[in-house]
């Protein structure tokens, strides 16, 4: 079946309208895309200089452009790099008469007149967009990635900054624990002179009597002494302080070897120059040590005379009775042990002592001898069953004599060094050294100690 002429002209028409109709479709597309680019964030310049190196690159690969696009897109760009062409005519050179591309460039170039450089930018970039619709595509991946450099340089700015006050931060707080240090630095002199001040004649005395006619070691012996004095008594302090703590957490009362040890404290950071520490206490505290020589201690002591080595069986606890002497002021005492520790602590019973000879009680913990006092006295009033529980109360009945607690009885590793330490006389009456093996229900333990006085 043929159509007629007529349907033929109606089917014409209807194309027409429908080409007409999609031209301007597409071209409300294309006017909206330039649009977009235009009023995109990135500046004109940058935008002009993308499309410049867009068609430099694509076109003849990606994107082919007619000739007459191409005189024009030239000529936006020539007008942007020089300007109009009647102000740079006589710069430059002559045209051949066979080139024809140059003349149509020129000719092009030319009909722009003045126009100015933003003009000619935006010409450029509506006639590419309108003619290559990819360059969309092309503009807004780089705004996204300029978008995305911002982005990271804004994170990076703030990490730069953070990094800054993190630095100042530090920094400051160097500065703060430099000063601390040095602050507690200066108290640690402070403290240590005091203290050394205090118990230099008792330590040269003391090696001076281990060492004699050795400066060199006398010196040594000394100076390790006050160290370990001082650790002892920075110790003693810490663990005053923890319990003072927990007292306030839990509404103890505070005891007076503390208050005492309290007073020693700010004594000693009050009075810098003062060469003693003040005790509110009758019963000043020992001083105690340790040395490595333990070898050449027991060796010493069982070669001397006397009873300096004493078996200590298990069960057992061993009392050495010293009396104070008419002519000194201060007790030094020394002990260690073979292979395993043993309880240690001293006593000090008021009294004229009834005899002048140092004497060793031994007794059992579970079998009290009821017809001696003195027994009675020294295991029921002072030790404990067990030297890690500390000392049990003495009495207060009038019979017995009254006894002082001036190192409570703990169990100490003399099997690995000697344990030394002295004490100021509170009084005339006896020290009791306590060795208490009460704790061990298998190993006797064999002592070594040695006792002396000085003023």
């Amino acid at each position: 079946m043929m159509a007629t002429g007529t349907d033929s002209i109606c089917i014409s028409e209807k194309l027409e309208n429908l080409e007409v109709y999609t031209e301007n479709i597409n071209g409300s597309i294309k006017e909206n895309v330039v649009k977009d680019i235009l009023d995109c964030d990135l500046p004109s310049d940058k935008v002009y200089k993308l499309a410049l190196c867009f068609y430099k690159e694509k076109e003849g690969k990606a994107v082919h452009f007619s000739y007459e696009d191409k005189l024009q897109l030239v000529a936006f760009s020539q007008q942007v790099a020089h300007g109009p062409l009647a102000d740079v005519v006589n710069k430059l050179p002559v045209l051949g008469a066979l080139d024809v591309v140059g003349k149509d460039r020129r000719l092009a170039w030319q009909k722009l007149g003045n126009l100015t450089a933003d003009q000619a930018r935006s010409g450029f970039i509506e006639l590419l967009s309108r003619k290559c619709p990819l360059f969309a595509t092309y503009i807004e991946a780089h705004r996204r990635e300029q978008k995305e450099r911002e982005r990271r340089s804004k994170e990076n700015e703030k990490r730069r900054l953070f990094e800054e006050q993190e630095k100042v931060r530090r920094e400051q707080e160097q500065k703060l624990m430099q000063e601390q240090k040095e602050k507690e630095e200066a108290i640690r002199r402070q403290i240590q002179q005091a203290l050394n001040a205090q118990t230099f004649d008792q330590f040269k005395k003391y090696a001076e009597h281990q060492f004699p006619g050795d400066p060199e070691k006398q010196g040594a012996l000394i100076r390790q002494l006050q160290d370990q004095h001082y650790i002892q008594y920075m110790q003693q302090l810490q663990g005053i302080n923890q319990k003072s703590m927990d007292n306030e957490n839990g509404d103890e009362i505070e005891s007076p070897e503390s208050e005492k040890l309290r007073s020693e404290w700010v004594d000693t950071n009050e009075v810098n120059e003062s060469s003693h520490i003040s005790s509110d206490s009758a019963v000043q505290p020992a001083s105690m040590w340790t040395r490595q020589d333990i070898e050449a201690f027991k060796q010493s002591v069982s070669e001397a005379e006397g009873h300096g080595v004493v078996r200590v069986g298990h069960g057992e606890t061993v009392t050495v009775r010293v009396p104070t002497n008419a002519n000194a002021n201060r007790i030094f005492w020394e002990f260690a042990t073979d292979h395993y520790d043993i309880g240690f602590g001293i006593y000090f019973e008021y009294g004229t002592p009834s005899s002048s000879q140092v004497s060793v009680h031994i007794s059992e913990s579970d079998d009290e001898d009821v017809d001696e006092i003195e027994d009675e006295v020294y295991e029921d009033d002072i030790a404990s069953k067990d030297p890690e529980s500390g000392p049990v109360p003495s009495s207060e009945a009038s019979s017995k004599p009254i006894l002082t607690e001036v190192v409570p009885v703990y169990r100490r590793d003399c099997h690995n060094e000697v344990y030394a330490g002295s004490h100021v006389y509170p009084g005339v009456g006896v020290y009791l050294l306590k060795f208490d093996n009460s704790y061990s229900v298998w190993r006797s333990k064999t002592l070594y100690y040695r006792v002396y006085y000085t003023q």
